[in-house]
């Protein structure tokens, strides 16, 4: 892996002030906030001084039951042509679920979630990764994730999960020390053991990010200053392998120039600092392509054999990114013959004839994933096995970041709304999963408010109007409980 040096997520709000920092070797762009043809001026001019340039994905949901989707694929290898990127990176992650594998309304998380580290997941996601670098023009990375809960009846450690990730795709590795520190507090997860256990040679670069910690949770906010035992984590990788490049994000709350030099500059003490290493960074192992789980009898994981059964019900309709009225439920159960009964995810080494694919551990996964999504979003009953209270956190995060998401999207709404618009979008979201992205999610929410005769101002109700109006056009979308919920808003105002 070449060496990137030290680097810095490039964001709009802070580009003036990346171009003055000293000693930027390269920045992170998320990528599908840029569009090839019309590179912002400020990147263009960090490219034409040499500066590398690394687009990063938030959007593939690797770790989903779905196979990559081709258009998003294609869209995030034109970027990294378009940047000459020496390689791209995504996410461990799920950002999606429902859909034709659980025969549920798609939803959409809008984060980051974590995979449980089975081998259903482990199958899914190497195959996904595949998937993923048969169509890249360049190396894929990917990151570990931070994570509120704990899935139940998990195989793995995180270590583990990504050393076997490694081992059978060739992948590199993105390691957020950030995220290992989150998982300590969180999780209760040792990051030394996960640092341990994976393998560092395969590292392509690191982030480091602030966060802040509520309630004994910790928050990876990326809109806080570093902390110590962040940098202490950093300083734990740097002892046993030199990694190719560091980088600093920061996602909210910019703060001065110099504030995000000293940060900088509290990086390069670490890597400074740092003892030399037990291992050297090399070219990443030739994957080893494991059957998964062909026809015969499975290796036993453990003592006896497991059968699993799984249902899932939805109704309604609901949008990943935002749109209005869906409810659902999902659950998924399965009896392993030696541990006795595990829940929401779904039991991998059962016995007899399996598929040569990986169609029935996506299966399995979708139905888990759908169940936990459904509960963060849709308000339906937390699956079993997880932590109430923390499902409660990360809905009630995810809920608060759509508000917010919306809010810079469509900025009239709290203008118009003043200090109605937060608590009346969450309401509003409590039980309306995203759907069809955030623009429509602020369409959807206008329709919402209208179609209860809100705002009760009559000046404000005046202004949403002309706002929905405007964006509307003259024919709403066609189809399900939005379509219906417009045209009886159109109905209502045309009397009016």
């Amino acid at each position: 892996m070449d060496r990137l040096g030290t680097g810095i997520g490039w964001r709009p709000e802070i580009a003036d002030g990346i171009a003055e920092l000293p000693g930027v070797d390269w920045v992170e762009v998320v990528a599908e906030n840029i569009c090839p043809g019309h590179l912002p001026p400020a990147l263009q001019a960090l490219r034409a001084r040499g500066t590398t340039v690394v687009p990063h994905g938030v959007s593939l949901g690797l770790g989903g039951a779905e196979r990559p989707d081709p258009g998003r694929l294609a869209a995030l290898a034109e970027r990294a042509e378009a940047l000459g990127a020496p390689l791209v990176t995504e996410h461990i992650a799920f950002v999606r679920a429902g859909g034709p594998l659980t025969a549920s309304p798609a939803m959409e998380a809008g984060h980051l979630l974590p995979v449980p580290r089975t081998r259903d997941a482990l199958d899914v996601l190497c195959e996904n990764v595949r998937i993923a670098q048969d169509a890249l023009p360049v190396p894929l990375a990917v990151e570990n994730i931070a994570a509120l809960v704990n899935w139940p009846g998990e195989e793995m450690t995180e270590g583990q999960f990504l050393a076997e990730l490694v081992e059978r795709t060739g992948v590199r590795l993105l390691i957020d020390v950030a995220n290992l520190h989150t998982n300590r507090v969180n999780r209760n997860e040792d990051p030394a053991t996960a640092l341990d256990e994976l393998p560092v040679e395969a590292i392509a670069y690191v982030h480091v990010a602030g966060g802040v910690e509520r309630d004994g949770v910790w928050h990876d906010t990326h809109a806080h200053p570093v902390t110590r035992p962040v940098l202490d984590v950093l300083a734990a990788l740097c002892a046993r392998v030199t990694p190719p490049g560091v980088l600093l994000e920061r996602d909210e709350d910019f703060p001065a120039t110099g504030e995000l030099a000293a940060e900088l500059d509290a990086i390069r003490t670490v890597l400074k600092e740092a003892p030399t290493p037990t291992v050297l960074p090399a070219p990443a192992p030739a994957p080893v392509r494991r059957p998964l789980r062909a026809t015969g009898v499975a290796v036993p994981r453990g003592t006896g054999t497991a059968t699993g059964t799984a249902t899932t019900t939805a109704t309604g309709t609901a949008d990943a990114t935002g749109t209005a009225g869906a409810t659902g439920t999902a659950s998924a159960t399965g009896t392993a013959g030696a541990t006795g009964t595990s829940t929401a995810i779904g039991t991998a080494g059962t016995t007899g004839t399996a598929a040569s694919t990986t169609d029935a551990a996506r299966r399995r996964l979708a139905v888990a994933q759908t169940a936990l999504l459904s509960a963060l979003v849709a308000g339906t009953p937390a699956p079993e096995g997880f932590d109430r209270r923390r499902l409660l956190i990360q809905s009630r995060a995810l809920a608060a970041k759509r508000a917010s998401v919306v809010a810079k999207i469509a900025p009239e709404l709290p203008d118009i709304l003043g200090g109605d618009y937060r608590p009346g979008f969450l309401a509003y979201a409590r039980h309306r999963p995203l759907r069809h992205g955030y623009r429509q999610d602020a369409m959807d929410f206008a329709v919402h408010l209208l179609a209860e005769g809100r705002p009760a101002d009559p000046d404000a109700h005046r202004r949403l109007t002309q706002w929905w109006r405007d964006r509307a056009g003259p024919k709403p979308p066609r189809g399900g409980p939005a379509h219906r919920l417009a045209h009886a808003v159109r109905r209502a105002l045309h009397r009016r």
